[in-house]
């Protein structure tokens, strides 16, 4: 059995500098793309295929933690199915000699939402339909396999633009991994105890609850990420995360049209069903969600008594 790398400074020196190395004697790693509180990223190539590919690589801490080790083997190992288009897949998980515990995903080259927005501002809405109901179809394969994404934000969707065409389509990444999170420490004591996985200002109401979840938290998560690209704002207003998270339990979202006027009457409709505080009144599959957003489906919230009742006594 292979030794963990300690979670001090040896084994943070290993796992944060493996530039210009051979990981596993398997991957020649060029450089470090990022990195977080939970793991690294690097672009290598795969020394028998001559592949290029990105992987992360948990941190010392993380992957000392055997219930989280163990949490990723089981999640990972369901990601590996996932075969569409508009999803990243797991090609491996590894570990090396030294302990270092490590995923292999085909290396996307493109811009992350997330980077979009801050260079781009608010996105025209054709376009932003488009992409989000390619994000509709990559999220109901995965919830067809019954896996949820959990994590769903703009940093975890990456805008790839076609060789031959030019047009870009968007791929959710990040299917089975450690959840990390946008920093704020007015949510450490939330998270502390390693319930609550996920991102505070993308949560579903459920999702802050600690409740089991199914699709319809992605959906919700979907919707936050839509009136974001969409007025670069969020939809629910608070000083720091966790006011925000209360204002998700105990509020409806701000009006989109109130930051963007010429949001289509669909879309608008689409995401006000979306962002319902019960689950039982949102969209069931995200194919749903997209066919709504441009126009087709039902986009009107379900009044829904029995929903509402067991929100009530949730």
């Amino acid at each position: 059995m292979r030794t963990p790398l300690p979670p001090g400074k040896a084994g943070l020196d290993r796992a944060s500098s493996l530039s210009n190395q051979i990981l596993d004697a398997r991957y020649q790693v060029m450089k470090k793309l990022g990195e977080g509180g939970m793991s690294y990223v690097y672009l290598a190539k795969e020394i028998s295929s001559d592949a290029t590919v990105a992987i992360k690589v948990l941190s010392p801490r993380l992957a000392a933690d055997k219930s989280s080790v163990e949490r990723l083997r089981r999640e990972a190992g369901l990601a590996m199915r996932l075969d569409h288009p508009n999803v990243c897949r797991i090609l491996r998980l590894g570990e090396s000699e030294d302990g270092l515990i490590y995923l292999v995903m085909p290396f996307l080259k493109g811009e992350l939402l997330s980077d979009r927005e801050v260079r781009g501002g608010p996105m025209d809405i054709a376009h932003g339909v488009t992409l989000l109901k390619q994000m509709c179809a990559g999220l109901h394969h995965a919830h067809e396999l019954q896996i949820v994404h959990r994590d769903l934000k703009p940093e975890n969707v990456m805008l790839v633009p076609d060789d031959d065409s030019g047009a870009e389509h968007a791929v959710v990444m990040d299917f089975g991994l450690a959840k990390e999170r946008r920093a704020d420490p007015a949510i450490a004591k939330l998270t502390a105890t390693g319930i609550i996985l996920g991102t505070p200002e993308f949560m579903s109401p459920e999702q802050i609850r600690g409740k089991v979840l199914d699709a319809r938290s992605d959906i919700y998560a979907l919707g936050i990420v839509a009136f974001e690209m969409f007025t670069g704002k969020l939809p629910f207003q608070g000083r720091n995360a966790q006011e925000m998270m209360i204002a998700r339990l105990r509020s409806q979202p701000m009006p989109i049209r109130q930051y963007r006027p010429d949001v289509p009457e669909p879309v608008e409709k689409a995401l006000t069903k979306a962002l319902q505080t019960s689950p039982d009144d949102r969209f069931t599959t995200a194919i749903e969600f997209g066919d709504a957003l441009s126009g087709g489906g039902s986009a009107a919230p379900s009044t829904g008594f029995l929903g509402k009742l067991k929100e009530k006594f949730s």
